[in-house]
């Protein structure tokens, strides 16, 4: 996969993930163009299309497009399915997933699909696996954030290695 970009019926972008080294102006150029591309087209019209040297392979769900950018010998089909698990990741994270989960809680969709997504490839193919992770670094994080962190649950270890000796 060279790109996904998540995107509203507004053509607002709500998530952009490159796995090609690109300039600035040229992602821009490219959402600009992709987008108009996509929302030009019908409801009924195919989800796949040659666009430059890529095929674009996009499924709307409610008020988002999730579009992607392979080459020209990857399958059409595995990518549709890895749009809709990283739907359905989206979906069991924040419990059926709208458009402003994304646009408030970008940093966790951009984690979700780093912890699925590895290079713009499939690390993971477990949904359990991938909601475990995120989970665990929920946990880590609310740990850091209630002031003792990681000191704290030292400490309280080293306490209670004390108390058995």
């Amino acid at each position: 996969m060279q790109f996904m970009l998540l995107f509203s019926r507004q053509g607002k972008l709500r998530l952009q993930k490159w796995y090609v080294p690109l300039s600035d102006k040229e992602k821009k150029k490219i959402t600009r163009e992709l987008v108009q591309t996509v929302l030009a087209r019908k409801p009924k019209m195919c989800s796949f299309l040659e666009w430059r040297d890529l095929k674009i392979v996009y499924k709307r769900y409610a008020s988002l497009y999730f579009c992607c950018a392979i080459e020209d010998q990857d399958n059409e089909l595995i990518t549709l399915e890895i749009i809709h698990r990283y739907v359905e990741l989206l979906d069991k994270y924040f419990g059926s997933v709208c458009e402003l989960d994304i646009i408030f809680n970008f940093e966790k969709a951009y984690f979700i699909l780093d912890e699925f997504l590895l290079g713009g490839e499939v690390q993971e193919t477990s949904k359990k696996n991938v909601l475990k992770a995120i989970e665990q670094a929920d946990l880590l994080q609310e740990l850091l954030e209630d002031g003792g962190g990681l000191n704290h649950i030292f400490v309280s270890g080293e306490a209670a290695l004390n108390e058995t000796e």
